[in-house]
């Protein structure tokens, strides 16, 4: 993990700034959903890619219900008998 130095101060709604290099460095603008995660005793954030709930593919993907599914794995449900 590469370490940038930069420390910010949590504000009293729990809210941190982003700095605007790790911004740009990631390609994360205003609007983009932040992914986080607790590793350890590590909080992760990280860039939200879509991917399908069940492979976790990241192309070919449609939404359901407000589930993110891949065309692969609605092929494969589609043949499950009922």
């Amino acid at each position: 993990m590469r370490t940038k130095g930069n420390v910010r101060a949590i504000d009293e709604l729990g809210r941190i700034v982003v700095p605007i290099e790790f911004r740009n460095e990631l390609d994360i603008k205003s609007g983009d959903l932040l992914r986080m995660d607790i590793e350890g005793e590590k909080i992760v954030l990280q860039k939200n890619t879509p991917a399908c709930i069940f492979c976790g593919a990241q192309t070919a993907l449609t939404k359901h219900q407000s589930k993110t599914i891949c065309i692969n794995c609605i092929r494969e449900i589609s043949k499950i008998p009922n």
